[in-house]
């Protein structure tokens, strides 16, 4: 059987304020038209179909239609939810999904009662364990959280997913093709630079060892490189199909084709996407980076060769678009300079000077960080904006009480 393995769609975010619903629709029509020509059996689509648990309506309608047509001729989609994801939303619509062959696992179930789903494709017969995203709240209890220090809720919190993994997996047989789909941060995994930080820290950390050596294939999702990580299984991040964010310009997006037998080793074969614009970090004098941009109208542009690029490939993909630019100046502040740069490069969606940029990354390096209470953090930012407004830390204040106050098993 041939699986395609696709992850993190984030379907919903913007680029610095710049809408790529339309990049969306591209690359995930993309995608639906490789298992179309790739006479794929199944799809596996690993989390954080959304970008927000409350997605627009427009995004709403770019995924499910997005799953319908990789769902087409009866082709069975499984999905598992992100942390980015509403489980409540996609748990409320999945008895129309699953009419429609789309197996949706918005919460972690035994495996007799819809934690491991069993298809027979053509013949064979696959078991996929289904594994969304276990906050640490969910997973850990709220006593050990709250009276344990971090070490123990992380120890915690990686024995219990261990735990989970080894029950849904324990009765894969030798004459199935036998699979997980889970949405999880590995221990290993390299970040793509566009993850949200407080789910890929330690605390959410899982080792390689939890999956056994009778799973021959582990479908990841919430990391946005691909990468393959060593363990008894085969584990693989397929990564995003969009560079979603500045941080990501060495990613090269794509999906998996993973051919597997029951009792055989899988083979995986990363595939390329074209669709969507890539992105471009430029820096330099304003001559100079309005010098490294192409003149060439903008299709034109596209499929040349790029310069001056931080991490991205020597040419874009046909069809792409031109790239969407972050300037760094190393230029004197002065007013209007941004709005300059602006008109004369539509494309660029930031414009920022090194000197602030330099002052940004000191900030993000400081180890202490990620020791410090939101509180402190959102003050220290108010300083930093030269705001002194109480009433904002208040309000903050009381945000965070609310999220951390949601039930168990709610989205943070």
């Amino acid at each position: 059987m041939r699986l395609l393995h696709t992850s993190d769609w984030h379907v919903g975010k913007a680029i610095r304020g710049r809408s790529r619903a339309a990049e969306h629709r591209a690359v995930l029509g993309e995608i639906a038209g490789i298992a179309e020509r790739e006479s794929v059996d199944l799809v596996v689509v690993a989390g954080d179909l959304f970008d927000t648990a409350s997605p627009t309506p427009e995004a709403e309608r770019i995924v499910y239609r997005a799953l319908l047509d990789l769902a087409a001729g009866g082709r069975p989609v499984v999905v598992v939810a992100g942390n980015h994801d509403s489980a409540q939303r996609l748990g409320a619509v999945a008895p129309l999904s699953q009419a429609s062959g789309i197996h949706v696992a918005s919460a972690i179930l035994p495996a007799g009662d819809g934690g491991v789903l069993e298809l027979d494709l053509g013949g064979e017969v696959a078991q996929v364990a289904l594994l969304p995203f276990p906050s640490q709240r969910y997973v850990v209890t709220a006593d050990l959280l709250l009276s344990g220090d971090a070490a123990d809720a992380h120890a915690e919190y990686a024995h219990r997913v261990v735990r989970i993994v080894q029950a849904l997996t324990d009765r894969f047989r030798a004459d199935t093709v036998n699979l997980v789909a889970a949405h999880l941060m590995v221990m290993g995994g390299e970040m793509g630079g566009g993850e949200r930080g407080a789910h890929t820290v330690f605390d959410y950390w899982v080792p390689a060892t939890a999956f056994p050596a009778a799973v021959q294939y582990v479908a990841l999702g919430h990391l946005h490189r691909a990468q393959h990580l060593p363990g008894p299984a085969p584990l693989h991040y397929c990564g995003s199909p969009l560079q979603l964010d500045f941080g990501e310009t060495a990613n090269e997006p794509g999906v998996n084709l993973v051919d597997v037998r029951p009792g055989l080793p899988a083979e995986v074969r990363p595939v390329p996407l074209a669709a969507g614009r890539r992105l471009r970090t430029i820096r330099g004098t304003l001559d100079q980076v309005l010098a490294a941009v192409p003149a060439e109208p903008p299709d034109e542009a596209a499929a040349g060769p790029t310069s001056g690029a931080d991490g991205d490939r020597d040419g874009l993909p046909a069809g792409s678009g031109p790239p969407h630019l972050r300037i760094v100046l190393d230029e004197p502040a002065r007013a209007g300079l941004a709005d300059e740069v602006r008109e004369r490069l539509p494309d660029a969606v930031e414009v920022v000077l090194a000197s602030r940029e330099v002052d940004r990354g000191e900030r993000r390096a400081d180890p202490d960080r990620l020791q410090r209470t939101p509180h402190d953090l959102f003050t220290e930012y108010l300083g930093e904006q030269d705001v002194d407004d109480d009433r904002l830390v208040a309000l903050f204040d009381d945000l965070v009480d609310e999220a951390v106050a949601e039930p168990a098993g709610e989205r943070t």
